[in-house]
């Protein structure tokens, strides 16, 4: 029971900084920087082994016997993301900053809320593959450190410059926004559905080529 409140603990810090540095991306003016600049929440959550979904689903698929359990920890750190989103969002909105990036957050959303499942299961399938290359490649400690910097803020920038859907921060900009019900939620689980299946195509793909 320990270890799965220290995961959960540890997902809520992950969402903190997810939500950081979707703040940061919301409130720069320019769209490549502000995509650079996001990296820094993942960094910050690989360097600290924090939890984050879109960076652990992956490797459901090389789980084997373990998976149930493996399950189980996904669960908790999908929701424990969304608890430290939910923070930042909820914070930030009820700051001075809410009124400079009021306008983006919204437009960002409804974007989001107006696409049809098909399409947003597609775009967070390829986030999916992404967020699994820059968590993956950064546990392999043979490679130079700043390669395994690198990829970290390369993966997010082509993440985000290409319109890809992600669940978690996604999270966060629905809670910025103020606009969670049902139907919202809904499409975050569509994100955490394709987030998940393109996740777990590099584990799979690396078992079938053995």
């Amino acid at each position: 029971m320990r270890e799965y409140w220290k995961t959960f603990f540890n997902a809520v810090l992950a969402g903190l900084f997810i939500g950081i540095a979707g703040t940061v991306y919301l409130m720069c003016p320019f769209g490549v920087l502000g995509a650079f600049l996001f990296g820094f929440g993942l960094l910050t959550i690989v360097c600290n082994n924090f939890k984050l979904f879109t960076g652990a689903v992956g490797y459901l698929a090389v789980q084997g016997k373990k998976a149930p359990e493996y399950l189980v920890s996904l669960l908790l750190i999908w929701g424990g993301n969304l608890v430290g989103c939910f923070a930042v969002g909820e914070a930030v909105r009820n700051s001075r900053i809410n009124a400079a990036f009021f306008n983006k957050v919204n437009a960002i959303c409804l974007s989001k809320i107006n696409d049809s499942w098909g399409s947003l299961l597609i775009l967070a399938f390829f986030c999916g593959i992404l967020m699994y290359l820059a968590v993956d490649t950064f546990k392999r400690e043979k490679l130079a450190p700043v390669i395994r910097m690198m990829t970290v803020f390369l993966c997010v920038m082509v993440f985000i410059i290409s319109g890809f859907e992600h669940c978690i921060a996604n999270m966060y900009y629905f809670s910025a926004a103020g606009i969670w019900n049902f139907d919202n939620l809904l499409v975050i689980l569509i994100m955490t559905l394709g987030n998940s299946l393109g996740g777990m195509l590099l584990p799979v793909a690396d078992m079938l080529r053995k």
